[in-house]
Order: structure tokens, then sequence, then C-alpha cells
């Protein structure tokens, strides 16, 4: 690692600190100064990277990957999806527990972070079951999980159906200071579904997943947060109603948060006409007015982080029947690109800095990580960014070992163009992956 760095002439945006100016940004021994010596600025230990034209933000946040190790290396490793992530921009990242063994237990935690720690080149953080295997049925281990290092409580994947055990989970969570994440499905609802339950999923002939079973977790959630008054967020939300919901339920002061994902602003249930797995996901697409109250609750607050749900599947797994197909795609290289591109570019919905805001101190706010921020002496995490960097996605450039992404051939614009992570340089878009 270069000693010192020196980032010249961008626009540095710091949401945290409500910084927007061109300026230098300064990193010394992996942590942001004030300054370097004069002697340091250019001469050989210090590397300079002129950012004229480009945005300086902290590094970017990702509270919602599927890394899927152990178990599932076919399709992902710790490793290739850290690769997704600095390629993406994204510097720090939150890993589901739905892995084979199910990271509900201290031992299967020590494994992910030894693993990260030995071959992630970005900040991978765990977070722990809050029910043993994701039955449902029986709480983990929550305080031996807050002992391992989880930052946070989800049974992502699944949706935990009895409201008494979640309830005593979320008592427990509070107990131990872990906010608790949790997946909205009721599943006697959802049942067999694979699409959105509408218009096209009658012409298609396959079964609806409808968005009441979504609505109706997200409104236990709320209450479960009123009634503990211990944070409970819930993640990649789809439906109109459930924005509805939560803004309600935040006006009233409620300590509940909600995460939206780029698939579900850029595509509809349209989409699936030609029976494309890669558009098959849970929740899944929905209707342009579901779409629409999504981006009026992240322009008005209600929905305060954006999240990729990265979810690899291996293209065997893909190319089946569609009720055969798992849910889930790609999302960490596309997001920065697909989010600038709607809500800056197209709708106009947030200005730069507020996007950048939901992508870094709002989840690690939320997570009470000491990231996200510029201010002096954090951590240098830093993404350099192009918002008008015009681009085309291939899948068959990405760092991940899976293809499923529904956003092949997509023409975007705004990238990220240098991930910079404990002031290391570990991606640039012109020279690739630095070892």
């Amino acid at each position: 690692m270069n000693a010192s760095l020196h980032i010249k002439g961008g626009r540095i945006i710091d949401p945290a600190n409500g910084i927007d100016r061109i300026g230098d940004l300064f990193v010394k021994d992996g942590v942001i100064v004030d300054s370097l010596p004069k002697t340091e600025k250019g001469e050989r230990g210090s590397e300079v990277i002129d950012a004229t034209g480009k945005v300086v933000s902290p590094g970017l946040i990702d509270i919602h990957v599927h890394f899927r190790e152990p178990g599932q290396s076919h399709k992902e490793t710790i490793a290739t999806g850290a690769r997704c992530a600095a390629a993406g921009g994204f510097t720090t990242v939150v890993c589901m527990p739905n892995t084979s063994p199910v990271a509900d237990s201290p031992a299967t935690i020590a494994w992910i972070q030894e693993r990260a720690a030995s071959t992630a080149c970005v900040n991978v953080f765990c977070t722990g079951a809050i029910t043993k295997g994701l039955a449902g049925e029986e709480m983990a281990p929550i305080g031996a999980l807050a002992a391992a290092g989880v930052i946070a409580l989800t049974d992502d994947g699944r949706c935990v159906q009895n409201h008494g055990v979640m309830r005593r989970a979320v008592e427990y969570a509070r107990h131990y200071g872990l906010p608790v994440m949790d997946h909205c499905q009721e599943t006697t609802l959802s049942a067999d579904g694979v699409m959105n339950e509408g218009e096209w999923s009658t012409r298609l002939g396959l079964p609806g997943w409808p968005s009441l079973a979504e609505d109706l977790i997200v409104a236990r959630n709320i209450l479960l947060a009123e009634e503990t008054g211990h944070p409970i967020h819930c993640q990649h939300i789809s439906s109109a109603r459930s924005v509805r919901l939560l803004r309600e339920a935040r006006q009233r002061g409620v300590p509940i948060t909600a995460e939206a994902c780029p698939h579900h602003i850029a595509l509809t249930d349209g989409e699936l006409k030609n029976f494309d797995t890669n558009f098959k996901m849970n929740p899944p697409l929905r209707t342009q007015a579901d779409i629409d109250e999504i981006i009026a609750g992240i322009s008005d607050g209600t929905i305060t982080i954006l999240a990729s749900d990265h979810a690899p599947h291996a293209t065997y797994e893909k190319e089946v029947e569609f009720d055969r197909a798992p849910f889930g795609i790609l999302g960490l290289e596309t997001e920065l690109a697909l989010f600038l591109e709607i809500l800056l570019h197209q709708r106009k919905a947030l200005t730069l800095p507020q996007i950048l805001g939901m992508l870094t101190v709002n989840p690690a706010k939320f997570l009470r990580l000491d990231r996200g921020t510029l201010s002096m002496g954090a951590p240098a995490d830093i993404t350099i960014l192009d918002p008008d960097h015009a681009w085309t996605v291939d899948k068959n450039e990405s760092s991940s070992l899976s293809r499923n992404t529904p956003f092949h051939g997509h023409s975007l614009r705004g990238r990220a163009m240098t991930t910079i992570v404990g002031g290391k340089i570990v991606w640039d878009l012109e020279s690739g992956f630095r070892s």
C-alpha cells in the first residue's frame, strides 16, 4: 500500500458532513488526513490521482448482498463477490446469512470472517440469522452471534412467519443492540408464485405473487417496531402500498426503515413476456404504478437506503423452465449506474449528493459502521465516479462467477472510475484490479 495518496481537483461530495466542493483529498496510512507534507506531494511513496471532472465520494456501502460462501461457491465466492463490489464502486458490503450451512452459529460467522479477511478486496461484514436454519421456528443464539461480530440479524431469503417468534427475536436484538432486517413475504399468500400477480401473470399462465404478501409483513414489522421501540428494516421494497404504510409510520416516528433495489425501479412485470428467467426475482418485478410510488418514497425520504440484493446463480440453474429457476439477479456492478440513470438523469427525483447519501452515510448510520464519510481520521474508503460516463452492460465482462443479469446490453450513464479501500487502490476502470 502506498503510504500516501493525493486525489486532486475532484468534486468532493461527503453527505455525512454536508460537503460539496471542488478540492483535493489526502490519505496517509489508510486514513483521511487534512494535508500531506510538501515533500510527499507527488514524490515517490505518494500516488497522485487526477480527479478533475469526476466526483470523489465516501466509499459506497451495500447492505444487502449474497456471496454464497460457504456452500455454493459455484455461484459466487467471497473473493469474486468482493471483486464485483469493487468494480461497482462499493468498498463495504453486508452479506446475508442464507449460506450452506446457514450463518446461524458463531462457527459459521468466524469462517466467513476469516475467508473475507484472506480473500476479499473490500470490507465484508456479516449478518446472522434470526432463526435456526432460517426455518422460522426457533431463535438462533442471538447473544452468541452478537459476540461473534454480526452487525444485524435477518432471515433474508425467507421471512419469519410466526409473529411470536419474531417479537421475541426483536426484543433479544434490542438487548444486544443489533438492528433487524426482514424479507417481507407472507408465504400463505405468495405460495408458489413466481411473478407479480396481475395482468401479466394471467397472460403468461404463471402463478402470481401478490403485493399483499409483502404489505402484510411490512405492516407487521411497523407494529413490532412501534411496540418494541427497536429498529426494523424492510428489505427490497417492491409494492406501492408498502411505501404508503412506511410513509405513515415514519411520520409518526416509528423506528422503521426500508431499502429499494435498482431492478424494482427499472423494470416492470411485463419484462417477463418472453419467460426469461433473468427477470425472475423475489420480491418480483411489479407494475409501473409500484415503480412510481417507490421512486416517490425515495424522493420524500420514506425509503432511506439503496441496495442491490446481489444474488448470483449459475447459468445452468437459470436455464430451466421458469417455474423451476431460482429467484435472483446480479446487482453490484450495475447498481450505481442504474440508480444514477433513473433517479438523477431520467426522473430527476434526487440530487447527486442525495443519492450518494443513500449509498454511504445512511446505511453506515443504520448499521453503526465507522464508514460512509470523508471526515478527518476516517478509514480511507473512497469511490471516484463519473455520473455522466456512458457505457453498455456486458454480462461477459462481469467479475462474478455467474451471468444472471437482466441488464445485458443496456446503455447506462454513470460509473465508478476508481475504488479505494483503506487507502489502497483496489480497482480502477482503466487498469482493472490491483493485487
